[in-house]
C-alpha cells in the first residue's frame, strides 16, 4: 500500500485570472484565497483549483503552450506513510522539497507532481439513489432537482502523453497505483487508492496529438446534480463539449465543458465502486460506444430544457 488517497490540488497557469476564476466560482467551488496573483478554490471536500498567471514565475514549467495544468498535488494518510512513500521513491526520482514543505518529483510527460499529508474532509451531503425494479431505495421520497451543482471533489485527472510505457513504469511500478482497464498501446486507466473510485488518472496516447491536458474531474453526488449542475453551467454561458452522457467504461453518468484554463472540466456520478478483488480489463476497444454509450453534442439549453442546436 502506498499510502496515497487521491487528488487534493491542481493547479492551473491561466491567462485571466477573473475570467477563470468566474468559470472556477459558476462550476461550484467555494473561493477561499483571492489576491490578484492567486486564487483558490475548493470543493465540498477541500480539494482545490489553483489560478496563477501562465507567467508567474512561481509556477512549475508548462508541459504545453497557452493555458493548462501545471501541477497536480497528491494526498497520503498520514505523515507515516508520506514520509515512507517519500524514501521509497526517492531512489529512483529526483525529489525536490517547496517552502510549502511539499515534496516534488517530475513525471515522464514533465508535469509537477507532489505528495502531502491530506487535507481533504469527508462532506456532510447525501445523494439520492435510483429505484430499481428489485431494489426501492426511494420511498414517498421524489428525486431532487437541483438549480446548481456543488462539487465535492477532484476525482480524476486525464493527460495527453507521448509515451505510454514509461507513463506505465512511473505511476503504476514507481508511485503504485493499481491499473484498473485499458486501451492496449493507447491508454489506461488507473487508481492510487486500492479501493473507491474506477480512476483518480487516466492516460491517453492519440496520434497526433502532443502531450497536455485533457481534462480535470468533479464528483457530483448523484446522476440529478449531473443534469442541473449542467443545465446552470450552460445557463451561465460557458461551453459544453459534450454531455450529458454516460460512460460505459465506468458507469458514469457525465458533462464536459470547455475550460479557459486548458482542457476541459468535467461533472459525473454514479461510478463503479472497485476493491481488490476487480479483474482489470486490459484488451479493451478504443471505440466510439466503449467511451460513451450516448452523449449529446452540445448539451442543453437552460431556456428550453432541450438539446442545444448550432
Amino acid at each position: 500500500m502506498n499510502g496515497l488517497t487521491g487528488i487534493e490540488k491542481v493547479t492551473y497557469g491561466v491567462d485571466d485570472m477573473s475570467l477563470s476564476c468566474k468559470f472556477f466560482s459558476d462550476w461550484g467551488l467555494n473561493l477561499v484565497k483571492d489576491e490578484a496573483d492567486i486564487k483558490v478554490l475548493e470543493t465540498l471536500e477541500k480539494s482545490q483549483i489553483i489560478l496563477r498567471k501562465t507567467s508567474d514565475p512561481q509556477l512549475p514549467k508548462a508541459i504545453e503552450e497557452g493555458p493548462t495544468v501545471r501541477e497536480v498535488i497528491w494526498g497520503v494518510s498520514n505523515q507515516e506513510a508520506l514520509n515512507a512513500f517519500v524514501d521509497k521513491i526517492s531512489s529512483t526520482v529526483d525529489i525536490t522539497w517547496g517552502d510549502d514543505g511539499i515534496p516534488r518529483c517530475i513525471d515522464p510527460n514533465g508535469l509537477s507532481i507532489g505528495f502531502q499529508v491530506t487535507q481533504c474532509q469527508k462532506a456532510d451531503v447525501k445523494g439520492t439513489p435510483s429505484n430499481t425494479y428489485d431494489q426501492i431505495f426511494r420511498v414517498d421520497l421524489p428525486a431532487p432537482v437541483y438549480d446548481r451543482a456543488r462539487p465535492l471533489n477532484i476525482s480524476h485527472v486525464v493527460f495527453f502523453v507521448e509515451d505510454l510505457e514509461a507513463h506505465e513504469r512511473f505511476y503504476i511500478d514507481l508511485l503504485g497505483f493499481n491499473i484498473t482497464d485499458a486501451y492496449p498501446g493507447r491508454g489506461f486507466f488507473s487508481r492510487c487508492v486500492e479501493e473507491g473510485t474506477h480512476h483518480n488518472l487516466f492516460l491517453l496516447k492519440v496520434p497526433n496529438r502532443k502531450k497536455g491536458i485533457n481534462h480535470v474531474s468533479f464528483m457530483l453526488r448523484d446522476i440529478y446534480e449531473v443534469v442541473g449542475g449542467g443545465l446552470h453551467f450552460s445557463g451561465c454561458q460557458w461551453d459544453t463539449l459534450v454531455g450529458p452522457g454516460r460512460h460505459p467504461i465506468s458507469s458514469a453518468f457525465f458533462w464536459y465543458f470547455q475550460c479557459p484554463g486548458g482542457g476541459q472540466v468535467e461533472y459525473y456520478s454514479d461510478e463503479d465502486y472497485l476493491t481488490r478483488d476487480w479483474k482489470p480489463r486490459l484488451n479493451l476497444e478504443p471505440t466510439p460506444e466503449n467511451y460513451a454509450e450516448w452523449a449529446i453534442v452540445g448539451g442543453l439549453d437552460l431556456e428550453t430544457r432541450r438539446q442545444k442546436l448550432t
